[in-house]
């Protein structure tokens, strides 16, 4: 799995509310039509009224790398860079392995990828 994670700033909230808007079809029309696609997600930041938190999570980096050239993503960079984005920090990450954070009765979890 690819996870992405970014934060992309703006100037202020109403740039950042209207970015979110605007760019809400795309996200669920890439979460839907993209072989791959486990999540794609541009959500404001509810501690920081400038910024978007992006969550994405590909099944492999070819899915990943098919959706740079897929007409959602195209679009997106077209929403965004009508929206007055001022800042975009961006990583991602291969993950080999994954668990759940809490038991099978919602008991927390004190140990992780134990072998």
């Amino acid at each position: 799995m690819i996870i992405v994670v970014a934060a992309l700033g703006f100037e202020n909230q109403a740039d950042r509310d209207h970015a979110v808007a605007i760019t809400k079809e795309v996200q669920l029309a890439t979460r839907v039509e993209e072989a791959g696609c486990v999540d794609y997600c541009f959500a404001p930041d509810p501690a920081v009224p400038t910024r978007i938190q992006v969550y994405e999570l590909w099944e492999t980096s070819d899915a990943l790398a098919a959706h740079f050239k897929h007409p959602n993503y195209l679009k997106m960079v077209e929403l965004l860079g009508s929206a007055n984005v001022k800042e975009s920090i961006n990583q991602a990450y291969l993950t080999e392995r994954s668990e759940p954070v809490y038991g099978p009765n919602g008991e927390k979890k004190t140990v992780f990828f134990s072998d």
